[in-house]
């Protein structure tokens, strides 16, 4: 069925009382129906409920749900898809909804499939050091089960609210508080339980011939169908994480500099040892002590003559960048800094919002090192032009490229400053792809921006694939779209 007919005859299901006419002649109760799936607790169409799913935290403009499902098991799921393929009925998976980018917002309306009931840690091997968790397990109860019953490991946490997803921060190919040492949480994915938007249920990596969930190869490279492809070639109701040692020390050192053209050298050089944890920048013009560059370097170690020597290597490393005078070390950090920068996950980001309305958004580039002075100049440009104080937090991504976040607070009573702040992320993400960046995790104004950029024979294999993998177009449409 063409996209357009597709459309049409979903609007006609809503306009009936969400009664489908199947080809027989016989009408489907759409809510029915998947009350008679998940149980009638767990759908709803109401409005107080269809609300809060029709938008997210940031800045994009609200999208009319039609109806919230929450499966509590595979086979739930695999019905769920079974019944919305056969009526064309477009399906948006949920994680925890903090993208800020609506990503789990639905542009054609329809299901919105929220995961949060499938929450067990099923599986953690120790001595493999891998976890095997449900969709909807949370960042804080994966950390906690972890710090209750294997206190000498632990998964790369990001600087998110603990609502947020394991499962959905891999798939979106996010960043944790261990990635410049060990890689994005999509690097660290072992496998996945996946069921395809057709109905079959896939389990992929070492799954698929073992038991085990222990290795993602060597076989063919299968769980990059379903990362950073946003819900569009189906649902991961499983995923297998890598763990890794939680070191018993850690220590925060802060350098400082106002020199910008100095940071892809600075980046390099504290970067080269290969032994930090963590390592973010961050600036903002208010308060005017926060207005400079800090270089926030996290060290951990398992003991404390390991912990002191990494101390002694890094001050001494900063001594010698432009001969001691490019950056210098933060003596006294203050202690509440000192603690948020320490945290799991850091709390980088201290103080985004300068405004009454409490709302935020960034337009986060994957940079490499020599564009960071250009695009920092540019983001302090941008912000100033729409009345905003400029704010940054960046995080260096193992070693070779950087997350650098164009940050921009706005009033969420204001639709002007809302206005505003749209503006802004679009002329970022604009800049960004004049600078050779890529825009990670971007609203789908961002994608368009991106495919008309791609190479046309790349654009085309995605097209593809997402049509071999969901002919009916279902899977959260209107996310990396061709453009005609």
């Amino acid at each position: 069925m063409p996209p357009a007919a597709r459309w049409k005859r979903h609007t006609e299901i809503i306009n009936k009382f969400c009664h489908a006419k199947t080809d027989k002649g016989a009408f489907v109760n759409i809510y029915e129906s998947l009350c008679a799936i998940t149980g009638r607790d767990y759908v709803s169409r109401e409005k107080e409920d269809t609300y809060i799913y029709s938008r997210d935290s940031g800045a994009e403009p609200p999208r009319p749900v039609d109806y919230v499902v929450m499966p509590g098991t595979v086979e739930e799921v695999q019905r769920i898809l079974l019944f919305a393929n056969e009526e064309a009925i477009p399906v948006t998976p949920l994680g925890g909804g903090f993208t800020l980018s609506a990503l789990v917002v639905p542009q054609k309306g329809g299901i919105v499939l929220d995961m949060k009931r499938m929450d067990k840690i099923i599986e953690v091997n120790e001595l493999s050091r891998y976890a095997l968790i449900e969709a909807g397990v949370s960042q804080a109860s994966l950390r906690a089960y972890l710090k209750k019953h294997h206190p000498r490991l632990q998964h790369s946490t990001p600087e998110a609210p603990p609502a947020v997803t394991v499962v959905g921060n891999a798939l979106i190919q996010g960043h944790g508080h261990i990635t410049p040492r060990y890689g994005l949480t999509s690097d660290m994915v072992n496998g996945m339980e996946v069921v395809l938007p057709t109905g079959e249920v896939c389990r992929l990596g070492s799954s698929a011939v073992t038991d085990s969930w222990y290795t993602r190869g060597p076989i063919p490279d299968l769980p990059g169908l379903f990362i950073g492809w946003f819900g569009t070639t189906g649902v991961v109701t499983k995923l297998s994480l890598k763990l890794y040692p939680r070191p018993q020390y850690r220590e925060v050192i802060v350098f400082s500099s106002d020199d910008i053209d100095a940071i892809p050298e600075v980046i390099f050089e504290l970067t080269q040892l290969d032994l930090l944890e963590d390592f973010f920048l961050i600036t903002q013009e208010k308060p005017d002590w926060m207005n400079h560059i800090f270089y926030v370097v996290i060290l951990s170690a398992h003991f404390e003559e390991e912990l002191a020597m990494k101390i002694r290597i890094y001050s001494d490393v900063a001594k010698k960048i432009g001969n001691g005078k490019t950056i210098k070390v933060v003596e006294n950090l203050h202690p509440a800094l000192y603690k948020r920068f320490l945290d799991v996950p850091p709390q980088a980001a201290v103080a985004a919002d300068f405004r009454k309305g409490g709302g935020f958004q960034y337009s986060a580039a994957i940079l490499s090192f020599d564009k960071v002075p250009a695009c920092w100049r540019k983001g302090i440009e941008i912000a100033h032009n729409h009345g905003m104080v400029a704010s940054y937090v960046h995080q260096v991504l193992t070693c070779h490229s950087i997350m650098f976040g164009f940050n921009y607070s706005f009033n969420r009573a204001d639709d002007k400053d809302i206005a505003a702040a749209r503006q802004a992320i679009d002329e970022s993400n604009r800049f960004i792809l004049e600078t050779e960046g890529m825009i990670w995790k971007g609203s789908s104004e961002a994608q368009k921006l991106i495919m008309k950029k791609m190479d046309p024979a790349t654009a085309m294999l995605i097209e593809k694939i997402k049509k071999a993998m969901d002919p009916r177009g279902i899977m959260n449409p209107g996310n990396w779209e061709v453009p005609r």
